[in-house]
């Protein structure tokens, strides 16, 4: 049997905290039984729902905490009020002191990304984090990174990206040598802010071993798949995920509506019932869930806050694949192609 997986969970964070979290991580265990779980939350609350999970309970470690990150903190009162007691903060601290692989946790995501790079610190050579994720496309998943972490980016931020991105490729979709674009606003080269244009030139010229460098990519590229890694800053990185996800909601409820609109429309439905619920699977949020941070000196795993259990299984499942094929070890080693002093200060 392979060496266990030991993953730190914040059981407090997200929309339902615990509810969700326990639930969620023994159907990951089901699917993964070398997984082992470090959980941090309020013991009154945690507790009850571990009793009622006995293959995960036999896994588990569970240190009680007292405080809790709220959804709505500002990071800056989140370092404040929850550095070093949070659930949320040891989690993230089991990953430094080496009691972890990775951290998931479905708090509050600028808090979640402030204490992380507060207690992880960033990679040498990474000037600032990014959140990466995995986009549904036509040819199977794509990697689009940065979808919040950091707002705007100068041409050196897009390089890190594109490194980080590849790196994080190599991994979750199995390819040696990943495809990369810039999101622009055209394909021709003379297109675009000055800062994605010179970016553009870097890639071209560095002619790094481990990325494919492909050009400018456009919006509906990102359906498409046209390539392995999308790049852009933050600001309209989340901007398209939050579009995605809404569009997806939207088209879901246009069926919906249009199934049982008539008894005709109801009768194909049945008829067509396998097509949709193969469309509907295609189409959950749940089995892409969970944002990769990049750039950090430990792997932490940013589940959505309104997912259910299945969802918050699919972010630790995400986190046991980033620990098995050693995320940072990987994008160490890319970063070290564009900047060789990486390996020296590692």
């Amino acid at each position: 049997m392979s060496r266990p997986v030991t993953i730190a969970l914040d059981a407090m964070g997200g929309d339902q905290g615990a509810a969700v979290v326990i639930p969620g991580a023994a159907i990951a265990l089901e699917r993964r039984p070398d997984l082992r779980f470090v959980i941090y939350g309020n013991e009154a609350v945690v507790q009850p729902l571990l009793d009622a999970q006995p293959a995960l309970k036999a896994v588990s470690e569970l240190h009680h905490t007292d405080v809790a990150v709220r959804m709505d903190d500002k990071p800056s009162q989140a370092l404040r009020a929850g550095r070093y007691k949070s659930s949320m903060w040891r989690a993230i601290e089991a990953v430094k002191d080496k009691r972890a692989a990775v951290a998931v946790s479905a708090g509050n995501t600028g808090a979640l990304m402030a204490m992380a790079t507060f207690c992880l610190k960033r990679m040498a050579n990474v000037d600032r984090p990014a959140i990466a994720a995995l986009w549904p496309t036509l040819r199977g998943e794509s990697v689009v990174l940065d979808v919040g972490a950091t707002i705007g980016a100068d041409a050196q931020h897009l390089v890190d990206l594109a490194v980080m991105g590849a790196a994080l490729a190599r991994i979750v979709l199995d390819i040696e040598r990943p495809t990369v674009g810039l999101l622009n606003v055209g394909v021709e080269e003379v297109k675009g802010n000055e800062a994605v244009k010179e970016a553009g030139k870097r890639l071209r010229e560095a002619d790094i071993r481990l990325i494919d460098y492909r050009g400018f990519v456009e919006g509906d590229d990102l359906g498409k798949g046209t390539v392995d890694v999308v790049v852009t800053e933050g600001f309209a990185g989340n901007i398209a995920l939050k579009t995605a996800e809404g569009t997806a909601k939207q088209i879901a409820h246009y069926l919906r509506a249009a199934m049982g609109r008539t008894l005709l429309a109801r009768v194909g439905y049945l008829f067509a019932k396998g097509a949709f619920d193969a469309l509907r699977e295609k189409m959950d949020p749940r089995r892409s869930n969970g944002g990769v941070f990049l750039g950090l000196d430990g792997v932490v795993i940013k589940s959505h806050g309104g997912t259910d259990a299945l969802g918050f299984a699919s972010a630790v499942e995400l986190a046991y694949d980033m620990a098995r094929h050693s995320l940072a070890d990987t994008i160490r080693e890319t970063i070290a192609q564009v900047h060789p002093s990486a390996v020296a200060e590692a």
